[in-house]
């Protein structure tokens, strides 16, 4: 296929320059009845391809021409067998693919450490989590992937599962051998479902980690927009349909429940357009990419105080691969934490980064970097190390996890449950009605459906007086927890 193409692109530009008398959604009608400010800050040529699923137009919910065209180019691209454009980020990639694979009461594995919209996808299809735990890296306070002997463990227990949700890089970019655990999976007919959110570049560059596609999985919900070039919350949902596992009409039917029906054209143009960019320019996007975060990594690692791994972490079945481009940056021994580390750094020097826990600050490297742009977080962190090492304590590198709760009741079940609240403090073995999650490492402590234990209690409330966020449950002081009703039994 002619990779240059952008037939959405190209359709939706000829449709603007032909003018033409709109009596439909959206009401600005090209940008007219907006609000002025925004308009000349946006500009007329957005507003102009800011259009509906009109007849030249395609419809994204049952592609049939300029759409259909660049999804296939898209497919061909990811080397994949179909490829569906998401409007609604990879979240809504994600629940397409648990939603086209588990029905009411059926099993899937997945990893503790999933994203929430894997929780949220698994709430809607009333499906039952089976959580393996991810490996905990002990020297840097971070969570990797799920081994394959772990979930040769979880398939040998329940062979009936219906998926396996795998995290392929994890947001650190650390991969497990994702061949092996698509090889051991199909060995007992379960299908793999890769959350690639964080992995649009590795297809296009040797040098990164293998790409979901190309180890065989049968689904990857992967984030154009987060590395790739295109605008927010577009993302693409990539399918093998080779291995027989995936119905690809379900799939479509299972997005377009999940999809908007004013799909942003916008959205659309700007993934027709990044897969042009990638497909005809993706290796030399992701060496210049690696080469950046190459230059940084050992800049980092020559400042007092910080570290930034790399390769060395590789050679266990939890650190297979390494994508170089997610540069993390360890903290600790400035004796800050990494949420200190990225105020001062927004404060002080007006850089955001990716993320930070406990002890870790996250910088994305991208194709969008510069060599100027890397160099100032290089000369702010050389002052931060300045005004840090060496001048105080050093937090004792800590984290633990309790162990997985039992799951008494499906997390759809407990959601739609009869609750009532009580005290945090007397509500072991209760079953929790709601989330809990605790930073670092971001894990969740509790889901919905959990029996709550006195070790979950105490781990969480530790957390809760050193002053780390708790996410997830109504109450944010933590004072009570939703839990199910327990009723009196009727004789």
């Amino acid at each position: 296929m002619d990779q240059s193409l952008t037939p959405l692109f190209t359709a939706l530009k000829k449709h603007a320059a032909g003018n033409p008398v709109q009596f439909h959604i959206p009401g600005h009608k090209k940008g007219a009845g907006t609000d002025p400010e925004f308009r000349e800050f946006i500009g007329d040529n957005a507003f102009s391809i800011d259009l509906i699923n009109i007849a030249p137009l395609d419809d994204l919910h049952q592609p049939k021409g300029v759409i259909a065209q660049a999804q296939n180019l898209a497919a061909e691209a990811f080397g994949a067998d179909y490829t569906y454009f998401s409007v609604q980020g990879t979240s809504g990639a994600i629940m397409t693919m648990i939603l086209s694979v588990c029905s009411p009461g059926e099993k899937i594995i997945v990893p503790r450490n999933v994203h929430k919209s894997v929780m949220s996808a698994i709430i809607f299809s009333g499906a039952k989590p089976i959580f393996v735990s991810p490996v905990q890296d002990e020297n840097l306070g971070i969570d990797h992937g799920i081994t394959t002997s772990s979930l040769k463990r979880a398939l040998q227990r329940h062979p009936d599962a219906k998926g396996v949700l795998v995290i392929n890089p994890t947001y650190f970019g650390v991969c497990a051998d994702l061949r092996s655990i698509v090889e051991l999976a199909h060995s007992y007919g379960v299908p793999v479902l890769v959350d690639e959110a964080h992995g649009v570049l590795i297809h296009f560059h040797e040098e990164l980690p293998m790409s979901a596609m190309q180890a065989g999985a049968d689904m990857a919900a992967t984030s154009v927009h987060k590395l790739g070039g295109s605008m927010t919350q577009s993302s693409v949902l990539n399918v093998n349909a080779d291995t027989g596992f995936i119905n690809p009409q379900r799939v479509q039917t299972m997005m377009s429940m999940l999809t908007t029906t004013s799909t942003s054209y916008i959205l659309l143009a700007s993934l027709d357009t990044a897969r042009r960019h990638l497909a005809l320019n993706g290796h030399d996007m992701a060496a210049h990419a690696i080469e950046l975060a190459k230059y940084a990594r050992e800049a980092v690692n020559e400042i007092e105080g910080l570290y930034s791994f790399g390769n060395e972490i590789l050679g266990t079945e939890a650190t297979f691969d390494h994508d170089p481009t997610k540069l993390s940056i360890h903290v600790r021994h400035l004796g800050i934490t990494g949420w200190e580390a990225e105020n001062w750094l927004r404060e002080k020097y007006n850089i955001e980064v990716e993320m930070s826990d406990m002890y870790n600050i996250l910088c994305l490297i991208t194709p969008g970097d510069t060599r100027q742009s890397v160099d100032k977080l290089l000369s702010a962190l050389r002052v931060l190390s300045a005004i840090h090492y060496g001048k105080g304590d050093i937090y004792e590198l800590k984290v633990q996890v309790p162990e997985i709760p039992q799951l008494a009741l499906t997390p759809r079940d407990a959601l739609y449950a009869d609750t009532e609240l009580v005290p945090f403090k007397e509500s072991a073995d209760r079953i929790i009605a709601e989330f809990i999650y605790v930073y670092p490492p971001g894990i969740p402590i509790l889901l919905p459906g959990e029996v709550i234990t006195q070790d979950n209690i105490d781990y969480i409330l530790d957390h809760v007086e050193i002053g780390l966020p708790v996410k997830g449950p109504e109450d944010r002081t933590l004072t009570h927890v939703k839990v199910i009703v327990e009723a009196d039994p009727i004789f």
